[in-house]
């Protein structure tokens, strides 16, 4: 496990474009998080107003960019062939797997940490200016605050979950532009959908959708009025983030992981029972077809010697 530890924080660290993702996202969530202080402005008789949840709000965005990085570590590796080279050196594939979250959960926790910092800063410097302040009975945004510490730690899990998540789909599919359509579908759809049902529909998906369930961590005031609290909420995510790692288990350990040409739709289904798809084979070589179609093209060529005998 080591040494798969090693390979995989060696790929991640030369790899170019996992910096570039990694810093996008820190940039992207704080940028978020200020345009909305920048935009905030609350009134003397405005009240309920939530100063950490909207400082924490560049985490919306933020968790797309968390999402690519982590389809891509493991999506480029079966379009560019590289999978063959890590099942060479590590042929345990679970070990491979598990190896591989590790190292996106470390790296997507590297980024939480000071993505989250940043939109708590930028809040407690820029949310007073619009009214979230003391004298309009809003205290300054502190870690030291415990609803607060709650929030940033849990965002923090938030997107670590979240790269947990994208991985196990990554690894299911097996194709870059896929895998990212499906996860972003999965955090993004289902508020659209609450949002056009009513009551209680609306409140259930909000309890089981990953991104409403795990970012209600967020939520310091009125708590109690949420659809699900802030660590059931969060336990939600972790449950389809394990789900999502667990499947990609079962279907890397069932079938053929070393077919590149990355998640067409007939390896999909097929590959995991143990089928071979007909066409050639690794080595370039034509596959010989299952027995039922070699004994039905012998059946045709005899049935063709038979008719051209009775004509002579």
């Amino acid at each position: 496990m080591i040494e798969a530890l090693r390979a995989e924080w060696t790929k991640a660290r030369t790899t170019g474009g996992t910096a570039w993702l990694l810093t996008g996202a820190v940039a992207v969530t704080i940028a978020v998080s200020a345009g909305v202080a920048a935009a905030t402005h609350v009134s003397a008789r405005s009240s309920g107003q939530d100063p950490t949840k909207l400082a924490l709000t560049g985490v919306y965005l933020g968790q797309a960019v968390v999402a690519v990085f982590a389809v891509l570590a493991i999506s480029e590796e079966y379009g560019t062939g590289m999978i063959r080279t890590s099942l060479t050196a590590v042929p345990r594939r679970l070990v491979l797997l598990a190896a591989k979250a590790v190292t996106t959960a470390a790296l997507a926790l590297a980024s939480g940490v000071p993505a989250v910092a940043g939109c708590l800063l930028v809040g407690r410097l820029m949310l007073p200016a619009a009214g979230l302040d003391p004298a309009h009975g809003h205290p300054l945004l502190s870690i030291g605050d415990g609803a607060t510490l709650r929030a940033a730690s849990g965002s923090v899990c938030y997107l670590v979950l979240i790269a947990l998540l994208a991985l196990g789909v990554a690894t299911a599919i097996r194709d870059t532009a896929p895998s990212i359509a499906v996860v972003l579908g999965l955090l993004y759809l289902p508020p659209l959908l609450a949002q056009a049902c009513a009551d209680p529909l609306r409140r259930h998906i909000e309890q089981i959708a990953p991104m409403t369930a795990g970012l209600a961590v967020q939520a310091t005031t009125s708590s109690h009025s949420r659809p699900i609290g802030p660590w059931a909420g969060l336990g939600v995510l972790a449950a389809w983030a394990a789900a999502s790692l667990l499947i990609a288990a079962l279907l890397l350990r069932l079938r053929d992981a070393t077919a590149v040409g990355g998640g067409r739709f007939e390896d999909f289904l097929g590959g995991w029972r143990g089928r071979r798809v007909p066409g050639r084979r690794q080595d370039g070589r034509r596959t010989r077809g299952s027995w039922s179609q070699r004994t039905s093209g012998r059946s045709e060529a005899n049935g063709r010697g038979h008719r051209g005998v009775g004509r002579s």
